[in-house]
């Protein structure tokens, strides 16, 4: 299944969710939409694309690589306000969670190189890919004029959680431990 067809999927599962919710007898469904972060269970995942690129700081990175542990993805741009905001929190959640198998990896669109450089600097301290024409955005169906963006994969490369809204690491940090928590980081990996 495609990652536009499991997007769509997902936004009709969360609809289904929230009608079920004010229906009598509506039980737990695998995905659920709460305050605009879609997360599913483990059996209603799918596989993300193929998230690979050039890095914004040069040289190449697949995120292939990082299959055994959690990739927090966040899409974001030095012209937008909202991500400016949440960078801290960003690279506080990192911080706070790195050693339990996670990693993070931003995705820049629609910027300019030296622009983008110069976000970076100082706010965050893992990789992006610099992606001009947001492809990568587009294959996981989010339009780049709705971001930032946070996609939260497994540690099976599939798509676990979507919020497409700036986030706080209070906000954030549990849905990261949750889905790390769901199975253990091989040894080794981290």
């Amino acid at each position: 299944m495609n990652a536009r067809r499991w997007t769509a999927g997902l936004l009709a599962a969360a609809t289904a969710v929230a009608m079920a919710a004010c229906s009598p007898g509506g039980g737990e469904e695998a995905c659920a939409n709460r305050d605009g972060i879609i997360e599913c269970a483990p059996d209603q995942r799918s596989a993300a694309p193929k998230l690979a690129g050039e890095l914004l700081t040069g040289g190449s990175y697949d995120v292939a690589t990082a299959r055994g542990q959690v990739v927090v993805v966040n899409f974001w741009g030095s012209w937008c306000a909202p991500c400016r905001a949440e960078a801290d929190d960003l690279e506080a959640t990192y911080q706070a969670t790195k050693d339990s198998g996670v990693t993070f990896l931003g995705i820049n669109v629609q910027d300019q190189r030296d622009k983008a450089k110069a976000f970076e600097e100082g706010r965050v301290s893992y990789p992006s890919l610099f992606d001009p024409p947001s492809r990568l955005a587009l294959a996981l169906d989010i339009p780049p004029n709705t971001i930032p963006a946070t996609v939260v994969l497994d540690r099976e490369g599939r798509i676990a959680a979507v919020i497409r809204a700036a986030v706080k690491q209070e906000g954030l940090q549990p849905i990261v431990e949750r889905i790390a928590a769901e199975s253990p980081a091989p040894t080794g990996q981290r």
